[in-house]
């Protein structure tokens, strides 16, 4: 499930406000809040996306971000604005006493989950952005979510070819072009005023905008992808000014590595396996002697089918992340029983689009690990199911206003079999989550 910050808008975070404003102001003239890419590119949504509405990415929607998001056709080389709404609609199966989040009551709870500014497209010939700054009704929040800022090369050595690049961003998997790995996977919208699964590895969200890191990567003959770069965490001061998450410090840098490899089955599928690796030692909260040392190693794949020049599209993926802890700082400061645990998390999805219009979407979830009653309250084990349905109107070639409208409405409901070790009262944690994604 999705988590946001709860930090409410201070004094701090009015520089980025006004940054926000001037971008704005310099940009509109060319920007009219027009779906950056679609502009930029004279393409329909559908072009890079899967049904038509991101994140998940079509093969050339892979090539695109690769090649550093510098395709360009005569619109010009300075970013554009898009803007992005999300209103839902949560119910959970049990009310949540206290209510479900603060100014929110305990169920049945409609909220401007996400009011979203994006600063994306080409820099230069060889360079672009794609950054993400938000507002949440919850916690009435300001603050920045995503950022991968790169620069791409093509290169040709014997009778191979090749794509290299270099990125700035702020997470591992940000910069990957996969929907199996954590940043990109399913689910693409989720409840933030639900109760949510509480342990998962670090390499699935703990971070979340709160590190920074430069990655290089290259993908090889359209089949190899390795990417391998470090990660730190910005200083308290940073993070205040963005509204990042502060979750504590990393005295050394975070090595992240990515390899995959993915292969065209027939002209109209292909197939990505591949592995992930990411070990940060941190320091929680900035306190305390030595470090929680974390090393996740995660295996994924992915599976796209297009039928019939896209009037169908199958799409599977799968993440399985293994971590290992040995939890220095917080067992000697009394906050976890043990000294070394392991956690284990397995997602899995399977989608159809018809037409990239109506949609349907089975997923799975399985985590499980060490039972720390001071670090979890218990188990971290907790298992169950989603089933999605969508629609989404605009987006394609020929909908009304392309680019300048996108929709997507979805219907999600999330099951639990177990939850935090418990399968009594499970049940109570069932959500049912509507929304309405519009793009500007």
């Amino acid at each position: 499930m999705n988590t946001f910050r709860t930090r409410s808008i201070s004094w701090a975070t009015w520089p980025l406000v006004g940054l926000l404003g001037l971008l704005l102001m310099t940009l509109a003239p060319t920007a009219n809040a027009v779906p950056a890419y679609s502009q930029q590119t004279h393409m329909a949504c559908s072009a890079c996306h899967v049904g038509a509405f991101g994140p998940q990415l079509t093969p050339f929607g892979r090539q695109f971000k690769l090649l550093g998001y510098a395709l360009n056709v005569g619109s010009g080389l300075s970013p554009k604005v898009s803007l992005r709404i999300t209103e839902a609609f949560t119910h959970t199966q049990a009310a949540q006493a206290g209510g479900a989040a603060p100014g929110f009551g305990p169920n049945d709870n409609w909220e401007l989950e996400t009011a979203a500014l994006y600063f994306a497209g080409a820099i230069s010939e060889h360079s672009g952005m794609f950054v993400q700054v938000s507002y949440s009704e919850n916690g009435k929040t300001v603050g920045w979510d995503m950022a991968d800022i790169r620069y791409a090369r093509t290169a040709h050595f014997g009778s191979h070819t090749a794509i290299w690049g270099i990125t700035l961003n702020n997470g591992p998997g940000m910069s990957d072009i996969y929907n199996s790995t954590p940043v990109w996977m399913y689910p693409y919208v989720g409840p933030d005023l639900a109760p949510g699964a509480p342990a998962a590895p670090v390499l699935m969200g703990t971070f979340m905008n709160g590190i920074l890191g430069v990655t290089a990567y290259t993908q090889i003959d359209g089949k190899w992808y390795i990417e391998a770069g470090g990660y730190r965490i910005p200083s308290q001061s940073f993070l205040n000014h963005v509204n990042g998450m502060d979750v504590g410090r990393l005295p050394s840098t975070a090595p992240y590595v990515r390899v995959a490899y993915q292969t065209n089955l027939s002209a109209q599928s292909n197939l990505e396996i591949g592995g992930l690796y990411f070990a940060p030692n941190l320091q929680p909260m900035r306190m305390g002697a030595g470090t929680d040392n974390y090393r996740d190693y995660g295996i994924d794949a992915s599976y796209e089918w297009f039928g019939n020049n896209y009037k169908h599209s199958f799409t599977m993926q799968g993440l399985y992340v293994h971590e290992k802890q040995t939890l220095n700082n917080s067992y000697a400061a009394g906050n976890a029983s043990n000294l070394d645990n392991t956690l284990n998390a397995l997602n899995v999805n399977a989608t159809y689009w018809y037409e990239n219009t109506y949609g349907a979407t089975l997923a799975a979830f399985n985590n499980t690990g060490s039972s720390d009653v001071l670090l979890y309250g218990g188990s971290p084990n907790t298992e169950g199911g989603m089933v999605e349905l969508n629609w989404v109107p605009f987006g394609k070639n020929t909908s009304w206003k392309q680019p300048y409208m996108n929709l997507r409405v979805g219907l999600q409901y999330t099951f639990y079999n177990k939850f935090s070790g418990f399968t009594s009262n499970a049940s109570d944690n069932n959500t049912t989550f509507l929304y309405f994604d519009t793009f500007f």
